[in-house]
């Protein structure tokens, strides 16, 4: 019977998951990108404005009041938008150089979250840091602005987490089976 063959079905990672095809390093897309939708719906709004007063004085059946409160509904949204659509002057790179130097220690191990704040949506990269001995002794975690760099908050501490049973590896003696 057609389709019981095995060798028919394949699983493969699609192209942008595939790492075989690693081209350099991912550049996180600029917030500003966020005033491309506010230049749409400012433009539809302004058409929707325009069929409604177009056709106020007559008695129109398609337009109506409806077309007048979508209006109002697109450009509230466009100028979230607009006004939402920070350039991203600093990069995690960058972010990373100033959590450095406000944390005070040698760092190993880093990791970049970007993340937003406030309702004006401002970019804020999270910063993870731990520091370069092994296991780590200090870590810490910096947010710093996205759009001038400028350190919002900062904290760091001892590692509260032991990793000395993994030092070397477990052993055989180590091991515990669980229940």
């Amino acid at each position: 019977m057609a389709g019981d063959d095995d060798d028919e079905a394949t699983d493969a990672l699609p192209e942008d998951l595939d790492v075989s095809g690693y081209v350099g390093p991912y550049v996180f897309p600029n917030n500003n990108r966020r005033r491309v939708p506010g230049y749409l719906y400012l433009g539809l709004a302004v058409a929707c404005l325009a069929a409604w007063g177009l056709t106020r004085d007559g008695d129109p059946v398609l337009v109506n009041t409806g077309y007048l409160w979508a209006a109002l509904g697109l450009a509230a949204v466009a100028v979230y938008h607009l006004v939402a659509g920070w350039d991203l002057d600093f990069d995690e790179q960058d972010a990373l150089v100033v959590a450095t130097r406000t944390v005070g220690f040698p760092v190993g191990h880093a990791s970049a979250q970007m993340g937003w704040r406030g309702a004006r949506s401002r970019p804020t990269w999270r910063i993870l840091l731990y520091s370069a001995e092994n296991p780590p002794a200090r870590r810490g975690l910096v947010l710093v602005d996205g759009v001038d760099g400028e350190v919002i908050d900062w904290f760091v501490e001892d590692n509260p987490e032991d990793w000395s049973e993994l030092e070397g590896g477990l052993t055989a003696g180590q091991r515990q089976e669980s229940p």
